[in-house]
C-alpha cells in the first residue's frame, strides 16, 4: 500500500486554517493561521511559496479556488471577503493577483465560503446569524450579496452547493442542518424540480435538520446528485439524510467529533476533524456505516513519502497516545505525576497518526465529483496531506471501537 503524499508549508508548523488547489494542481492558496493568504507552486516533490496576497485585516478563515474562472476567493474575521483575479500589472506586465471588493453587509466575522458550481456566485458563511449569497455587479464593478437569514439562530460554520447551481447547505452553531434555496432571478436559470422541492423562491427553507445529542453542525455537504445531504456535529455523530424517503441514519462515533467531510461517490464519504484521521464512511439508502480510515495503522510510521519521524511502530491508540493522556493515566492508575526534573514526555507526545493535530479541511484531489480517486486534507498540525481513496483500511478491535482496548500501561 502506498504512503500518502506529506507536505510541510511555512515554517515552525504553522496551522493552516483553510487550502483550496487551483484546477491542474500546480498550485495551492493557503492561510497559514493569518490574515494573509499565500500561493505556493509545486516543484517537484516540493511546494515553493510566490504569492501572498494581502487585503484582510485580521486572520483569514476559508479560501476557494474556482477552477473554469481561476479566481479565488478569501473571507476573514474581519467581516469581509476578496475576490481575487489575475491580471497584468501596468508597469512591469507580469500577472499579478488583484482584489475586488465584496459588499458582505455583515457585522460578525465571515466563517466558511464556497464557490457555486457555475462559478458566478459564491457563498458566505457567518457569525451574524445569517449567509450572504453574492453575484457580480458589472456597472459598479464589484461583488454584491443578498442575505439568507431566517430561520438561523447562531453563527453559520459551513455551507455547500447542491450541483444545481441553486440549492445551499448550511450547518450552524445553533445544531441545525439546513437547506436553503439561493436562487437569484437575474443569474440563475429556472431550477428543475429535485427531491427538495419545486418552487424555489429565495430564502425558501427545503428542509431543516437537527443534529442527534445537540451539537454544533461543523460541517455539510450534498452528495455527487445532490439528492443526499450529510453533516457532521460536535456530538461526535455524522447524520445522512435522504429527503425522498424520508430517512436519516446517524452514525455516533466513540471517537473526536468531526469538522469537515467531502462525498467520494454516491455511497461513500470522507470525514475527519479531532481525531486526526479521515474516516471513510459507506452506504446507501439502506442504512450507513463507518467502514475505514485513509490512515493505515499497519503502515511503517518512518521514512517513506510520509515519513513521520518519531513516531516507531504501528499503535493503533492514535489521538490517546499523548502526553497529556499519559500523565493522567499515569496518576489515576499508578499514582504517578510528573514533577520538576522528572524525564521530558517528548517521545510520548507524538500521534501514531499522519496529522498531528485536528484536521480542519478535506477537498477534492483527483477525479470529478462522483469518481473521485483522491482527497487533500490540511490541519492545525501545518500539514498538507495528499490521500488514496481506494486506500481504506479497516477499522476492528484494533481500530478507533478498541482504541481504550488497545490502550496498554507501561
Amino acid at each position: 500500500m502506498a504512503p500518502p503524499e506529506l507536505y510541510s508549508l511555512g515554517q515552525n508548523q504553522t496551522a493552516i486554517s483553510s487550502h483550496a488547489f487551483n484546477a491542474n494542481r500546480t498550485e495551492v492558496a493557503v492561510s497559514l493561521n493569518s490574515k494573509d493568504a499565500t500561493i505556493w507552486e509545486r516543484r517537484g516533490h516540493e511546494w515553493k511559496q510566490t504569492e501572498t496576497l494581502s487585503e484582510h485585516d485580521k486572520l483569514i478563515t476559508s479560501i476557494d479556488w474556482a477552477p473554469k474562472s481561476n479566481r479565488i476567493v478569501t473571507c476573514a474575521q474581519d467581516r469581509n471577503a476578496y475576490v481575487w483575479q489575475q491580471s497584468p500589472d501596468s508597469q512591469t506586465g507580469r500577472m499579478i493577483w488583484k482584489p475586488t471588493l465584496v459588499l458582505l453587509r455583515i457585522n460578525r466575522a465571515a466563517t466558511h465560503v464556497r464557490w457555486s458550481p457555475n462559478e458566478d456566485k459564491f457563498a458566505v458563511a457567518s457569525g451574524a446569524r445569517a449567509i450572504a449569497i453574492c453575484s457580480f455587479d458589472p456597472e459598479g464593478d464589484w461583488w454584491v450579496s443578498r442575505l439568507l437569514k431566517k430561520p438561523i439562530r447562531s453563527t453559520v460554520l459551513s455551507v455547500d452547493w447542491h450541483p444545481n447551481n441553486v440549492l445551499l447547505a448550511a450547518g450552524s452553531a445553533d445544531m441545525k442542518a439546513r437547506v436553503f434555496s439561493a436562487y437569484i432571478k437575474d443569474v440563475d436559470k429556472r431550477p428543475a424540480p429535485t427531491v427538495w422541492g419545486e418552487k424555489l423562491p429565495f430564502n425558501t427553507i427545503c428542509g431543516e435538520y437537527s443534529s442527534h445529542a445537540g451539537g454544533w453542525v461543523h460541517a455539510v455537504g450534498f452528495s455527487p446528485s445532490g439528492d443526499v445531504l450529510a453533516f457532521a456535529s460536535h456530538d461526535s455523530s455524522i447524520s445522512i439524510v435522504y429527503p425522498g424517503g424520508p430517512a436519516i441514519y446517524t452514525i455516533k462515533l466513540s471517537s473526536l467529533p468531526l469538522l469537515t467531510l467531502t462525498w467520494t461517490t454516491e455511497n461513500s464519504i470522507i470525514a475527519a476533524g479531532h481525531d486526526c484521521q479521515p474516516l471513510v464512511f459507506s452506504g446507501s439508502e439502506g442504512g450507513w456505516d463507518l467502514t475505514g480510515t485513509l490512515d493505515d495503522p499497519n503502515a511503517n510510521k518512518t521514512g517513506g513519502g510520509a515519513a513521520r519521524a518519531g513516531l516507531g511502530n504501528a499503535s493503533p491508540v492514535g489521538r490517546l497516545n499523548s502526553a497529556a493522556f499519559n500523565t493522567f493515566r499515569n496518576a489515576d492508575t499508578r499514582g504517578i505525576s510528573s514533577g520538576p526534573g522528572s524525564p521530558g514526555p517528548s517521545a510520548e507526545s507524538e500521534l501514531f497518526t499522519v496529522h498531528q493535530n485536528t484536521i480542519t479541511s478535506v477537498r477534492l484531489y483527483e477525479g470529478i465529483p462522483g469518481n473521485v480517486a483522491r482527497v487533500s486534507t490540511s490541519g492545525v498540525d501545518g500539514k498538507l496531506v495528499v490521500w488514496d481513496v481506494a486506500q481504506v483500511s479497516p477499522i476492528g478491535v484494533t481500530g478507533i471501537v478498541g482504541r481504550l482496548a488497545g490502550t496498554h500501561l507501561k
